[in-house]
C-alpha cells in the first residue's frame, strides 16, 4: 500500500454506542459519519484497557499493559518502552501531536518531534487514589462529576477549541514543509470525557425530556459478587444523582459532548479539504476508552462492558475500502503496526513480535470472527485485575480470586444475560479461560501491578499522604 500523511484522531470517552454512523437515533456526529462513509467502520474494536493512562500506552506502544506495566491513572508512559513514534523518527518521519497525551511530562522521549499544548497526567503523579487496590477508596470527588451537569463553558470545551484550531492552522501552513517522508498528525481531544457540562447550544440540541433512561441490570452484581460491591462502593458518582431528571441531564450533555467534539473534528477536516490533502491523507477516527453513561448504574469506565470496552473505530484514505464495515475484533494496539504501514515504514524483526496487526490490511481482508480482541484491567476501583476476551459472539470477563462473566452477543447484546452463571456453559468458560491464558498470566500479572502499586505509593509518600490528599476525577487543563 502506498505511503501516506496520516491524520489520527482520538476523542476521550465516547462510546461506539453514541455516534449517528454507528446507529445512534439522536446523536449527530455529521463529520465523523462522513469519515466513515468514505471509508471503513469497525463494529469490535476494543480498548486494551478501560481508562485513559494505560490505554494510550498501549496505543503508543502496541502492546498489552500487562506486557509494559502503565498499570494506571498514575503510572504513565515514559518513553521507556518503543512507541510508534520512536520508530518513525528513526526511519526519519516528522511526528507531531496535539493535545491530550496523558504520558508522564512533555520531558519523556516519548517519540514525538513536537508536543502542542499537551496534557499530562496531572500534577505529574496522576490518581493516586487508583493505586489503593486491596481496600479500594471511595471515590467521594463522584460528588462532583453530578454536581456539574447541564448547559455551562468549561476550560476543556476551551482546550478542545485550541486544539482544534491549532490542528487545522498546522495544516495550513506547516504541512506543506514536510514533503520529503509521509508525516503523523496525532490530534487528541478531550470531550466528550466527563464534566457532563457542555456549551448551551449543543446541551439544547437533545432535550432531556425526550431521552430514555439506560438499562439496568436483571439483578444486581454486588448483592452476589464481592469484586463488583467493591467496585461499586468506590465508583459511587450514581448515588449523586437526585433523581432520573437529573440523569437525563447529563445524558443530554454527553450527547451534546459528542457532537461538540465532532464540530472540533470538522475543523480539522475542513483544513485538510481546503489544501487539497483530504482525499490522499489517511484520516483515523478512534477513542481510547468508552463511558458507561448510566447503563447498570454505572458512569465514567472502569469495566468491560460493551459501553465502556468497546470504542469506535473509523479509518478512510487511500487504499481503505468505502462504505464498508469490518467485523474482525479490534483493538488499540492494532495502532502501532497500522501507523508504520500508512507511513511506509517496514516493521522490524523486533515490530513483528507485537501482537498487532495493521488495520490496513485488516480493513481490505474478509472478516475473521475467530481472531481475540483482549484487554485488561489493574486501576481505581478493583480489588483484583479483570480481562476480557472477545472471539466470534462470546465475550468472556475474568476476575482474578472471583466469578467470571460470559456473554453472548449477538443474542444478547446488551449483556444482560450472564451465562457464566448457568452450568451448561461451563465448558464454554474453560475454553476462554484457556484462551485468556495463552495471553498472559493472570494472577502473576494481578500480583505484579500491586507490587508496582505499592512501590508507586511509597515513593509519592506513603498511604497515610495519599489518603490526606484531594481526590481528582478529571485532569486539569495544561496552563
Amino acid at each position: 500500500m502506498a505511503p501516506t500523511n496520516t491524520v489520527v484522531i482520538m476523542a476521550d470517552e465516547h462510546s461506539s454506542k453514541i455516534l449517528g454512523c454507528y446507529g445512534h437515533p439522536q446523536v449527530k456526529t455529521p463529520n465523523m459519519d462522513s469519515i466513515a462513509a468514505r471509508g471503513t467502520r469497525f463494529s469490535n474494536h476494543y480498548t486494551s484497557s478501560p481508562i485513559c493512562v494505560p490505554a494510550r500506552a498501549a496505543f503508543a506502544t502496541g502492546r498489552y499493559v500487562s506486557e509494559i506495566g502503565y498499570w494506571d491513572n498514575a503510572i504513565a508512559y515514559d518513553g521507556k518502552v518503543p512507541s510508534w513514534g520512536h520508530r518513525l523518527q528513526e526511519a526519519g518521519h516528522h511526528v507531531l501531536s496535539i493535545g491530550k497525551l496523558h504520558y508522564t511530562d512533555d520531558k519523556a522521549p516519548t517519540g514525538l518531534d513536537e508536543q502542542v499544548i499537551p496534557m499530562h497526567i496531572a500534577n505529574g503523579h496522576g490518581d493516586l487514589h487508583g493505586l489503593i487496590r486491596d481496600d479500594p477508596m471511595r471515590r467521594e470527588q463522584s460528588r462532583g462529576m453530578a454536581e456539574k451537569v447541564g448547559a455551562a463553558e468549561n476550560e476543556y470545551h476551551k482546550y478542545d477549541r485550541d486544539i482544534a484550531q491549532r490542528s487545522a492552522d498546522w495544516i495550513r501552513t506547516e504541512a506543506s514543509k514536510h514533503k520529503d517522508k509521509p508525516w503523523v498528525l496525532f490530534v487528541s481531544f478531550i470531550c466528550p470525557h466527563y464534566p457532563y457540562e457542555v456549551p448551551e447550544r449543543y446541551y439544547n440540541m437533545y432535550p432531556p425530556d425526550q431521552i430514555p433512561l439506560p438499562k439496568q441490570r436483571v439483578k444486581p452484581m454486588s448483592d452476589h459478587h464481592h469484586w463488583w460491591k467493591l467496585f461499586e462502593n468506590a465508583y459511587c458518582i450514581d448515588e449523586f444523582f437526585e433523581d432520573d431528571d437529573h440523569r437525563r441531564r447529563a445524558i443530554a450533555s454527553y450527547y451534546g459532548l459528542c457532537t461538540f467534539v465532532d464540530d472540533q473534528i470538522g475543523m480539522v477536516l475542513k483544513a485538510m479539504e481546503e489544501t487539497g490533502i483530504l482525499n490522499d491523507t489517511r484520516v483515523a477516527y478512534v477513542s481510547d476508552h468508552g463511558e458507561n453513561l448510566g447503563a447498570r448504574k454505572l458512569w465514567a469506565k472502569s469495566n468491560m462492558y460493551e459501553e465502556a470496552a468497546n470504542i469506535p473505530l473509523i479509518l478512510a484514505g487511500p487504499g481503505i475500502p468505502e462504505g464498508k464495515v469490518c467485523a474482525t475484533p479490534t483493538t488499540l494496539i492494532d495502532f502501532f503496526p497500522t501507523i508504520l504501514d500508512s507511513a511506509g515504514v517496514p516493521l522490524s524483526d523486533e515490530d513483528r513480535k507485537l501482537p498487532g496487526r495493521s488495520l490496513l490490511e485488516i480493513a481490505n481482508a474478509p472478516d475473521d470472527p475467530d481472531r481475540i480482541a483482549f484487554s485488561e484491567y489493574h486501576a481505581c476501583g478493583s480489588k483484583t485485575a479483570s480481562y476480557m476476551v472477545r472471539q466470534g459472539k462470546y465475550k468472556y470477563i475474568h476476575y482474578v480470586d472471583y466469578a467470571p462473566e460470559l456473554y453472548d452477543l449477538n443474542a444478547d447484546p446488551e449483556e444482560l444475560t450472564n451465562l457464566a452463571e448457568d452450568p451448561a456453559h461451563n465448558g464454554l468458560l474453560n475454553e476462554f479461560e484457556a484462551k485468556l491464558r495463552a495471553i498472559v498470566d493472570p494472577e502473576e500479572a494481578n500480583d505484579r501491578a500491586k507490587r508496582d502499586q505499592q512501590a508507586k505509593i511509597e515513593e509519592v509518600g506513603g498511604l497515610e499522604f495519599i489518603m490526606k490528599i484531594e481526590g481528582i476525577s478529571a485532569t486539569p487543563v495544561p496552563k
